[in-house]
């Protein structure tokens, strides 16, 4: 299936009020401005959630309700933005996923990442988890969801050589980089992770995990890699495999960063 080259984004946090994100419909308003001016055409939503939530079912309605309640006030000012652009950005809603426990129950559509079979997820306190891991992973795909693991470079005790990345592959997760990353946004442990995983075609998606703060950091991602050579891997992550991923296919492999001698100035401030 062919799917559109357009910027798509599945990893943010724009609905006011419920996370350390948008704080209010203001901040929302702003953060799709700034989608739009890097180019983002398709957004997925994704305010926090604790996965033990779902075998709490007094606190989980609480949590839905108050997400229900965000969302719709982001639809307001989705609409509002069409209205004034001239042209809709394509938003829709999913959840990221703290496990907090290994086996959250992940029926309700809205926890999914636009009520597909994927799904956002991240470990608690950026570490990898000594035990439970590949468990956790194993148990979503059981449910019949692919997990797509948030920034992993991000997690404190990453291996470098990446062997947890390569177990949780096994389990059947897929990886999601922040663009940021990669420019030292997160850190310098971030973006040395951030580097060896897109050196290793280990990452299936990039990102921007934008918190209404800032810049997105999409097209500044999309244009470092292309001035260093790197196209192919640049649009595979930031738009086929997204795409792929809001139709409910599987991504693409990416191929392994290598070098580019007409570029190598680049190639070296970034991968060196």
């Amino acid at each position: 299936m062919s799917v559109p080259k357009v910027l798509i984004d599945f990893h943010s946090h724009l609905v006011p009020g419920v996370d350390d994100g948008a704080r209010q419909s203001a901040d929302s308003r702003t953060a799709l401005e700034r989608f739009r001016a890097e180019g983002v055409t398709q957004i997925i939503t994704t305010p926090h959630f604790e996965g033990s939530l779902t075998r709490d079912q007094a606190r989980f309605e609480v949590r839905l309700a108050e997400l229900d309640a965000g969302w719709e006030s982001l639809r307001a000012v989705v609409a509002e933005d069409a209205a004034r652009a001239g042209s809709a950005l394509r938003v829709e809603r999913g959840v990221e996923v703290m496990l907090d426990m290994p086996d959250p129950d992940l029926t309700d559509e809205r926890l999914r990442l636009a009520g597909g079979p994927f799904v956002l997820v991240e470990f608690p306190m950026l570490r990898v988890p000594p035990v439970n891991a590949e468990y956790a992973l194993l148990g979503l795909k059981a449910q019949g969801w692919t997990p797509v693991i948030a920034h992993p470079e991000r997690y404190r005790n990453l291996d470098p050589t990446l062997e947890e990345l390569t177990r949780f592959r096994a389990a059947g997760a897929l990886f999601a980089l922040n663009a940021g990353s990669l420019f030292g946004t997160y850190g310098k442990i971030a973006a040395g992770h951030a580097r060896r995983i897109l050196l290793a075609g280990e990452a299936d998606y990039v990102a921007s995990d934008f918190h209404a703060r800032g810049e997105p950091g999409m097209k500044r991602f999309v244009q470092a890699m292309g001035d260093a050579g790197f196209s192919e891997q640049a649009e595979l992550l930031t738009m086929i495999n997204p795409a792929r991923l809001l139709a409910g296919e599987p991504p693409l492999r990416v191929p392994p960063i290598k070098a580019q001698s007409e570029s190598r100035s680049l190639w070296k401030r970034l991968f060196g």
